[in-house]
């Protein structure tokens, strides 16, 4: 998960590590109450790079100036992103740009500290003049001056870069991040140096362990453009596809052979989730069983997914619960169980109920499978097999001649995908 500048800047400045005064613009005329002097920098804050080239960092001396500057950096979208607020900063007068960064190498799994006394990097050759140390023990000084004295500092700025690292290893131990970055840190005239610009990335298996972290994933996550799940889906470990089948496994390697597998026998795969790891923005620990529940009802509230196909192999924690969610999804019978079921965080009136398809494979798996072959015997929307192929076939005739059931849910209004002229006429009765 990468971060916006200004929360980098928020980051840096809560260790220590020097940055310009500034303040987050939501709208224009937040300008009219900068509290920062003029001159200024504007800064459009999204992800993409290129914002200098795409106009999207602008210096203004004025307020009306700034004003102006700021709604056409609002409306300018770089690389199909447009910003949602623009930091405001104070001008810098740098003589010296440098290059910092930490990133973890995941070949040696060992941090690497890496400096260049060039900002513009060719990062297809880097050549000789990126220097590196990579920390092959616990961290001390030591190692920020000996990359300081690499890339060939001295005296006062000798100390204040190494000082600068030390902050930048302290954010990327206690952050769990996969890099930290200063591009560039300036130097000024009298030698004080500045962190004007920054880059995180959080590792996204540690997201959960910081809340306040996982709580700006959650925003992020929120915010995104084009999101057409409801609120409970987040950003998981899987693949977002617009298909009629959505998929669930208990491992990368599932997820990816069962994809391809529907692809082979004709079906469309759509929404296919990694149940084996906590989800990026939960905040407490999680069970396999909650985020089996948490996929079931995010894949049923998908409007273009009509079966779900679940295939587990090996082992699972707590068998026993598994069976007991299944049986929750699959003995929603009334309409008003449904509705109670479907309807948290949903955006659609309307909701096709899918079927199941599971497949077990494994000698763990032998009491459960006798047991949910009982429950498929009483539950036409249940279907059992052991075989993949054999699922994913059963999977992808349910697609081809299942009849679609409507469910009514009190929730924002909003027109189902494939609704017939008979199903609209009705619903306007």
């Amino acid at each position: 998960m990468d971060l916006l500048e200004y929360q980098v800047k928020e980051w840096f400045d809560q260790m220590g590590i020097p940055v310009l005064p500034s303040q987050k613009i939501d709208h224009p005329t937040d300008l009219k109450r900068l509290n920062i002097s003029y001159p200024i920098v504007l800064k459009s804050q999204v992800y993409a790079d290129d914002r200098v080239k795409a106009g999207g960092v602008r210096i203004v001396k004025t307020t009306i100036d700034a004003v102006a500057a700021a709604q056409n950096i609002f409306n300018l979208p770089i690389w199909g992103e447009l910003p949602e607020v623009i930091l405001a900063e104070t001008k810098y007068d740098a003589k010296k740009e440098l290059y910092l960064a930490i990133v973890l190498d995941t070949a040696i799994c060992r941090p690497v500290l890496l400096g260049c006394k060039e900002t513009n990097i060719d990062w297809e050759f880097p050549g000789e003049k990126m220097q590196y140390v990579v920390v092959e023990q616990e961290f001390s000084p030591f190692y920020a001056r000996r990359l300081g004295l690499k890339m060939g500092l001295q005296g006062a700025l000798m100390q204040s870069v190494s000082d600068i690292i030390e902050k930048m290893y302290k954010l990327f131990v206690e952050k769990d991040l996969d890099l930290v970055e200063i591009n560039p840190l300036a130097v000024n005239a009298a030698g004080q140096v500045m962190a004007l610009n920054g880059k995180v990335r959080v590792n996204d298996r540690a997201i959960n362990r910081h809340p306040e972290i996982a709580k700006m994933a959650a925003k992020m996550i929120a915010r995104k453009k084009g999101n057409k799940h409801n609120s409970i889906f987040g950003d998981w470990d899987g693949v977002e596809i617009e298909g009629e089948i959505g998929i669930l496994a208990n491992g990368t390697g599932s997820v990816l052979t069962t994809i391809d597998a529907v692809v082979n026998a004709g079906g469309k795969p759509g929404v296919s989730l990694n149940l084996r790891h906590s989800f990026f923005t939960d905040i407490k620990q999680t069970t396999f069983c909650d985020r089996l529940e948490k996929g079931l009802k995010v894949l049923a509230h998908d409007p273009n997914i009509k079966v779900i196909l679940i295939n587990f192999l090996g082992t699972i924690p707590d068998m026993k619960q598994m069976s007991e969610v299944i049986t929750n999804f699959v003995q929603i019978a009334d309409t008003k169980d449904i509705k109670s079921y479907l309807a948290n965080g949903s955006k659609s009136k309307t909701k096709t109920l899918p079927k199941l398809v599971i497949r077990l494979a494994g000698v763990e798996f032998k009491e459960t499978r006798k047991y949910l072959d009982t429950l498929a015997s009483e539950h036409q929307r249940l279907i059992v097999v052991e075989n993949l192929d054999e699922a994913v076939t059963q999977a992808v005739n349910q697609t081809n001649n299942q009849p679609i059931k409507e469910i009514e849910l009190e929730s924002e209004p909003k027109k189902p995908k494939n609704t017939t002229r008979k199903q609209k006429t009705e619903s306007k009765k």
